[in-house]
């Protein structure tokens, strides 16, 4: 059976996302249906275990003794903006909003003199400083 990941993303939508996310976020690949109810906050763990034979469904979790396991990651909708590293799920703007936090503060640190140029480096760092850490936590805040 093909892979469909339009399938996929129709399906990877509110709690059933919430679900896969804390199946990624766990240390390994590995969650109970009890941990995840309590995790999520769900009213009982037949809610759970819907969600996470859902995920089998999708053929993105296998189901072993009780326990189920990642199988596939994968990146449509709102995933796409996150870098899994580890157990950590970090949005992809936060590697370039480090990088121009880093060399705003080498370069304020670096000026010797301002002229017309070096207000012009300033002002263009610092504006890009600003709309990378924006966006950061913009879709931080969107996260399952």
């Amino acid at each position: 059976m093909e892979f469909d990941e339009e399938n996929v993303a129709s399906q990877l939508k509110g709690n059933t996302l919430r679900v896969y996310w804390h199946v990624l976020r766990s240390p390994n690949d590995t969650v109970g249906a009890r941990e995840t109810q309590r995790e999520l906050g769900f009213s009982s763990p037949a809610l759970a275990v819907y969600h996470l034979d859902k995920l089998v469904d999708l053929e993105l979790v296998e189901k072993i003794r009780g326990e189920y396991r990642l199988l596939k990651k994968v990146n449509v909708g709102i995933l796409r903006q996150f870098i899994r590293v580890g157990m950590f799920i970090l949005p992809r703007y936060l590697l370039y909003a480090m990088l121009f936090t880093t060399l705003l503060i080498f370069y304020t640190t670096q000026v010797r003199m301002f002229n017309f140029y070096s207000v012009f480096a300033l002002v263009f760092g610092v504006l890009g400083t600003g709309i990378m850490w924006y966006e950061t936590l913009r879709i931080w805040h969107q996260r399952p």
